[in-house]
């Protein structure tokens, strides 16, 4: 039996297989109030929140997840103080060099969303090579928001296609919903079903604009670090609870 099995039967709920969210993303908020709340370092609550994202990204491969999609950093989270944020980079560039062998081992394949070239080198090196490594791998996409921001994300995308129509390589009026999705940094990737939001925040902070249009959203009061497998069996149950929609009369009981 399998840990998520385990709390699956612990709290009573069974998850229906058939209808598991293709792509779930997370917003992993609460990391610095856990550790406020118990007089310690902000750092410290962003690495037992570490600990957490290795629980649920094992979680979500074993419960057929195709795409995780963890927002990691923003561009906006560079306003915190500069100590901070150094050693966010170190935690992110150490976990990424000490995961690699987890991820081979768990199928698991590695995407990263964001601007990159802003990220320190040596942490863009890390990255790259464990993008290179983990290509071929064809269990859960594993993918990273770091120095994400979706206005910039859609920015960049606009960008993109006014270079592609100024060098006669578009048509303006052959951009589509679908053609346009290609130019994001998540291109590929199926829309998410599902976002989850811990810490109690009902705001979505600038994380998947575009992708997000008709996402089902799930929020708990639950601080990151403390985000457990039983909670993410809450949140699908309740996904897996809804009728959606997008737009239509729902059909006919």
């Amino acid at each position: 039996m399998t840990e998520i099995e385990k709390a699956q039967r612990e709290i009573g709920i069974t998850l229906d297989p058939e209808r598991m969210p293709r792509h779930v993303a997370i917003i992993m908020d609460g990391n610095g109030r856990w550790a406020t709340a118990r007089g310690l370092p902000r750092i410290i609550g962003h690495k037992q929140g570490y600990e957490t994202v290795r629980d649920i990204v094992r979680a979500c491969g074993d419960l057929g997840v195709e795409v995780l999609t963890l927002y990691a950093f923003s561009t906006e989270n560079w306003r915190r103080p500069k100590e901070e944020t150094d050693m966010l980079m170190q935690l992110i560039e150490e976990a990424t060099r000490v995961e690699l062998p987890r991820l081979q081992e768990s199928n698991i394949r590695l995407r990263i969303s964001g601007r990159l070239s802003e990220l320190p080198e040596s942490l863009q090196q890390a990255l790259a090579e464990d993008i290179n490594a983990t290509a071929k791998n064809t269990g859960l996409i594993l993918n990273l928001a770091i120095n994400y921001g979706a206005r910039v994300e859609i920015l960049d995308a606009v960008r993109e296609a006014c270079h592609r129509a100024k060098d006669g390589r578009l048509d303006p009026e052959q951009i589509t919903e679908e053609y346009f999705s290609g130019l994001l940094y998540t291109a590929g990737l199926p829309d998410p079903d599902l976002l989850i939001r811990t810490a109690g925040e009902l705001r979505i902070s600038n994380f998947l604009l575009w992708q997000m249009a008709y996402t089902e959203i799930w929020v708990t009061s639950v601080l990151w670090p403390d985000f457990t497998k039983a909670e993410l069996v809450r949140a699908i149950a309740d996904y897996q609870g809804r009728v959606r929609r997008f737009g239509a009369v729902p059909p006919a009981v």
